[in-house]
């Protein structure tokens, strides 16, 4: 009897439970969890439920992910000016600047009206064995048109990049042939280099222009250390000017190269992240090399972690202008569709204790942005005296006297060289009519340049060949009115700017650089503290007052 009393009553119990622990659940949620969820409710679930009421409510279809992806730069722009969203379309091609090498088909190019023009072709590659030429316009890839407006760098890269193995088919106008020559390539792997010139200044002086931090720096520059030494080398000159930076390991296994042990090289400090110290470890085989490094106000990041180790433990002269004042630490987060942010989370601060920063104010991403402008417009470009040292003083391990306030002060200032420049170079230069003349004098004369295999002997022919007349006519049947007076005036330049481009497209990256670096201000200082031996030292004791 009492077995059936209870079956008849299970449901009521049951329900009476249910509704019991309601209340009591109401109560503690209310009493005890109240802030916390309304926490929640007022932060990111408010964002949740715009993105519902729209999508449900709002009176024309909208596309949500295209609503997302342009309210998340929006979101992080508030915060830092470093903190980025990246697309998936994307993310390939921003990974790709910083790896050893990618897969493609192995060409250097421009966009010239409209049109993908071959600038390099990268020896051994799969366009060379294909039979791409320098020179050659790409006017269709798979078969499809490929000319006009939706000829940008990105879609580009785009289209002829892809996964090792894969054929992409290319139609080329080659300068002097008439009709589309077909070309089918296979992608492989393009191996990229970070440094992009290794040769010696004079009988002692070893050069290496250093043009980012990527995986596989560290290991080039002991490839050009050891290139450099079978050459005699006595002392180094280390370019990191116009490096905007790269990855936090390579710079510190770079440090790490030419510092005694346990030497600070970087710390990185933030509000979720404990100050982690990276320090050397004594096996670098160059500690006693002397060493100078260049910089300017395009160096950043791990240029300046490089350059800041080198200043702050006295161990190189520092030559240029001010650094660029990226000193923001981002970690990569990625989300399932494959899109990634790169967060802020900690600062970069040298072993003195400067934080490498500049200041910015959040949201202000346009001031941020006109910092260099504005320096160049009051001056710091031509003036050591016009650099405002705002920030706090901080002291090397010899004792010398630095500052804070953002970015790297060079030991020997050297102002940008403006005794030649006018207006018409400014137009000329800004205008893209220089390259544009470079890259056709180049087509045009292939046959007769591809005698010359090294830079002085082609630089010597080119002087005498008169480009800066001919520049002058081309830039004229362009729209751009000839000056004859500011042509004078800014021969050198003009002279230099041009005879530089065709040796970049002739030859390589390296040849560019020995040809301007014989008349750059700035390696020539960095020559006179080789000559003066104008390193660190201890200053001098304060006099004592008597």
């Amino acid at each position: 009897m009492n077995n059936r009393n209870n079956k008849r009553f299970m449901p009521l119990i049951m329900a009476v439970c249910v509704i019991v622990g309601i209340f009591i659940g109401s109560f503690y949620a209310n009493h005890f969890s109240g802030n916390r969820l309304n926490i929640i409710n007022n932060g990111s679930s408010r964002l949740s439920n715009l993105l519902h009421i729209i999508d449900d409510q709002y009176v024309d279809s909208v596309n949500i992910n295209d609503l997302v992806e342009k309210a998340i730069p929006q979101i992080l722009a508030e915060l830092d000016p470093h903190s980025v969203y990246i697309s998936a379309k994307d993310v390939e091609t921003a990974n790709n600047d910083l790896k050893s090498s990618f897969s493609g088909i192995g060409i250097e190019f421009v966009i010239r009206q409209d049109t993908i023009q071959v600038q390099n072709v990268i020896k051994n590659g799969p366009a060379e064995k294909a039979g791409l030429l320098a020179g050659d316009k790409i006017v269709a890839i798979d078969g499809k048109p490929f000319v006009g407006t939706q000829v940008t760098n990105e879609e580009a890269a785009h289209r002829l990049m892809g996964p090792k193995g894969t054929k992409v088919s290319v139609g080329v106008m080659r300068y002097g042939e008439g009709g589309m020559k077909n070309f089918t390539i296979t992608r492989d792997n393009i191996v990229t280099k970070s440094i992009t010139a290794t040769y010696m200044l004079n009988d002692t002086i070893g050069y290496m222009r250093i043009k980012s931090f990527g995986e596989a720096t560290y290991t080039e520059m002991l490839s050009s250390l050891a290139q450099l030494n079978a050459q005699g080398m006595k002392g180094l000159v280390i370019d990191l000017r116009d490096n905007g930076g790269g990855y936090l390991q390579a710079a510190v296994n770079m440090a790490n190269e030419f510092l005694p042990k346990d030497r600070l090289i970087v710390y990185t400090q933030g509000r979720k992240s404990p100050r982690t110290d990276y320090k050397s470890d004594g096996r670098g085989n160059f500690q006693n090399l002397p060493l100078v490094v260049l910089i300017n106000e395009g160096s950043a990041s791990s240029s300046e972690i490089f350059s800041g180790a080198m200043q702050d433990n006295d161990r190189a002269t520092i030559v240029g202008r001010r650094s660029f004042g990226k000193g923001l630490v981002q970690q990569q987060i990625g989300f399932p569709d494959g899109s990634m942010i790169r967060l802020t989370v900690a600062r970069y601060y040298t072993p003195s204790g400067r934080c490498i920063q500049k200041p910015y104010q959040p949201g202000d991403d346009a001031d941020y942005e006109a910092d260099l402008l504005n320096r160049y417009q009051h001056g710091e470009f031509f003036s050591q005296d016009s650099i405002k040292q705002s920030g706090p003083a901080y002291h090397t391990v010899l004792g010398r006297t630095v500052y804070g306030g953002g970015g790297i002060m060079p030991d020997v200032f050297v102002p940008e060289d403006t005794t030649n420049f006018t207006s018409y170079y400014k137009q000329a230069l800004m205008s893209g009519l220089m390259l544009q003349y470079a890259f056709t004098y180049t087509d045009q004369n292939r046959q007769n340049l591809k005698e010359f295999t090294e830079m002085q002997p082609l630089a010597d022919y080119l002087k005498k060949q008169n480009l800066v007349e001919k520049f002058a006519d081309f830039a004229a049947n362009n729209g751009m009115r000839r000056r004859n007076l500011m042509i004078m005036k800014s021969h050198s330049l003009l002279e230099q700017f041009l005879d530089g481009r065709i040796i970049y497209n002739l030859l390589d990256e390296q040849a560019w650089n020995e040809y301007i670096n014989a008349n750059d201000p700035t390696v020539l200082a960095a020559i006179r503290v080789f000559k003066t031996g104008a390193f660190p030292k201890r200053p001098a004791p304060a006099q004592q007052k008597r």
